[in-house]
């Protein structure tokens, strides 16, 4: 099969639908439809079964569909940002090959608790919506390299990620933080803890240890 029937690329084209043709293209592994006015995707998503790439950012979704749930070979990315979502489907709990997922900029208030079934997330990018805690089950996500929630309404990081030894950076730029759990002392690869724009928080003594242990603060 060559790369131009692997691939599709319909990125800013104006769609507003998404043509039929490209759900019968059944071989594709990587599929952009970023920035196309899109207000929703067809359940026959769920029939490209060979997709490891799938980009739908830059639309005006206020839903997925649950045929999403059925790309369980979607490993490499799945961009959602820029979006107008509040929830994400049960299925997705399937993707559980997948290494990065953006649902940036949208309307999430309640961290989608499927996130956590994927539990081959290297990178995950929650910024800029409405989040006010992550949960516990957080946790579960051990192979978590990169923690994104940059300009959320976060007071804190639940005690739980102590178990994310994979963890290497933790965004918070631009959260009301008021209090972060020394557990995170405990994180042996943590290099990178971004505070800027953080303005509520009395820096522990224990950023000192954190330092030592070659963690760059920022704040």
């Amino acid at each position: 099969m060559s790369d131009s029937t692997r691939r599709l690329s319909l990125w800013k084209r104006g769609l507003g639908v998404v043509p039929d043709e490209v759900w019968r293209n059944t071989g594709l592994q990587t599929l952009v439809l970023a920035d196309n006015g899109l207000t929703e995707i067809s359940d026959r998503v769920g029939d490209l079964v060979h997709l490891r790439m799938l980009d739908l950012g830059h639309n005006k979704l206020h839903a997925l569909p649950d045929g999403i749930g059925r790309l369980e070979a979607l490993s490499d990315f799945l961009y959602l940002h820029d979006n107008r979502l509040r929830t994400l489907p049960a299925s997705l709990a399937q993707l559980d090959r997948l290494r990065y997922l953006n649902i940036s900029e949208n309307d999430f208030e309640i961290f989608p608790e499927v996130v956590t079934s994927m539990q081959s997330l290297i990178e995950l990018r929650v910024t800029d919506n409405r989040l006010t805690a992550l949960p516990p089950s957080i946790a579960r996500l051990t192979r978590l390299r990169e923690l994104h929630v940059r300009n959320n309404q976060l007071t804190t990081v639940p005690e739980e990620i102590a178990s994310l030894s994979g963890l290497r950076q933790i965004d918070l730029r631009g959260n009301p933080v008021t209090h972060l759990p020394e557990a995170l002392c405990t994180l042996p690869r943590l290099d990178k803890l971004d505070l800027r724009w953080v303005t509520t928080l009395e820096p522990p003594a224990w950023f000192a240890e954190l330092e030592a242990k070659g963690c760059i603060v920022y704040r």
